[in-house]
């Protein structure tokens, strides 16, 4: 007996029916990011305008980028506490590179792609360091992310001596114009910091859902053991995963030292728990396996237009910081309450929910014949 399975079933989301409370869970995002829209809209007149929405894009690129960085650790079932340091240090090793560096009595002033490369690199290799010590030493996620946030904080703090680096525009004498064409220039209307997050976002969708690395990542974060044994190179995924999250943060780094043009090694402090938020409101899974780039930005969206919206409408920066917490929690506990149900498949795998989101895992094989 031969039987055929397709693909092409119902979404998940109406797997079982139709379902409102389903519905509102799985686009909380979306729902959020409107009721947000529309009151602050209604207490502000110059909130939805098209110059503040590109402002406020221009924020929320930073947490973007970030938070795409996290989501590929989290898919893989772990954790990385360091970005925020390591958007921090890469502004450092920026102003350090624009402010020249004196070698044997010459000061020497890089040009500002050398910066940027150099830059990258290092938030790069803060993460490769992440990922050795993940995978190759079994390091527990959160205890050796958590040393890599102070031990990269402490480095830039020893760079500056806890001092910031100013005026990083560069001097055209020298040569090193440009830093902040990052910050503050346009290309068809929308701010650099905007472009470079959807170029991200496009490279990390098409990362997840066309490449083998893609589906080596969700099925090493949705069942590590069984992925092991069906040949995925677990320990290099993860080592990689690491090294991107790194380097999204670096970029988030010089993307945030160009718009202020200053870099100070306090840069992003508690920024990796907006990433963290971003990922989460976005739909994605802590324990890995389930999550997507769509919902990420969604979740960065929604923590930066309410950041924005409370400061536009004079909200004190104290009851900002508890609104956003508020969101923080909340947010946790509908991922919570949509996980809560996964179901164990024989030997030890999970299935997702009926409320898992749509289009977080590479589609099943369509026309796939199995024989009984």
């Amino acid at each position: 007996m031969t039987t055929t399975t397709s693909g092409r079933g119902r979404p998940a989301i109406f797997a079982d029916g139709f379902s409102l409370g389903r519905l509102l869970l799985q686009g909380r995002a979306y729902f959020a990011l409107v009721v947000i829209i529309v009151v602050f809209s209604i207490l502000s007149p110059n909130y939805f305008t098209v110059s503040n929405l590109l402002t406020m894009s221009s924020h929320v690129a930073v947490y973007a980028i970030l938070a795409i960085g996290m989501l590929l650790v989290i898919l893989n079932g772990g954790i990385d506490l360091s970005v925020g340091s390591t958007l921090g240090f890469s502004g450092v090793i920026a102003g350090f590179l624009m402010k020249g560096v004196a070698i044997g009595g010459v000061t020497l002033y890089p040009k500002v792609w050398v910066v940027v490369v150099l830059a990258c690199a290092a938030g790069a290799l803060i993460g490769f360091v992440n990922g050795i010590l993940v995978a190759r030493f079994k390091v527990a996620p959160f205890v050796a992310t958590l040393g890599m946030l102070y031990v990269v904080r402490g480095i830039g703090l020893l760079m500056t001596n806890g001092l910031t680096y100013n005026n990083l525009e560069g001097n055209a004498a020298l040569g090193n114009t440009g830093f902040d064409w990052l910050g503050f220039n346009r290309l068809l209307g929308l701010p650099i910091g905007v472009i470079v997050m959807i170029v991200a976002a496009i490279a990390a969708s098409l990362l997840l859902n066309r490449t083998v690395f893609g589906r080596w990542l969700y099925a090493s974060g949705g069942n590590e053991r069984a992925a092991e044994l069906s040949g995925v190179p677990v320990k290099r995924v993860k080592v990689r995963v690491y090294v991107l999250s790194g380097l999204c943060a670096a970029i988030a780094g010089l993307i945030l030292s160009s718009e202020l043009t200053s870099a100070s090694p306090t840069a992003g402090n508690s920024y990796e728990l907006t990433a963290i938020a971003a990922v989460v409101i976005g739909g994605a899974a802590l324990s890995g396996g389930v999550g997507n780039v769509r919902g990420t930005l969604l979740g960065a969206f929604v923590i930066g237009f309410l950041s924005d919206g409370l400061v536009i409408i004079g909200v004190s920066a104290y009851w900002q910081t508890v609104f956003t917490g508020a969101v923080i929690v909340f947010a946790v506990l509908l991922n919570a309450v949509q996980y809560k149900r996964r179901p164990v498949k024989a030997g030890g795998a999970t299935t997702p929910s009926p409320t898992s989101p749509v289009d977080t895992q590479p589609p099943a094989a369509v026309g796939e014949k199995t024989a009984a």
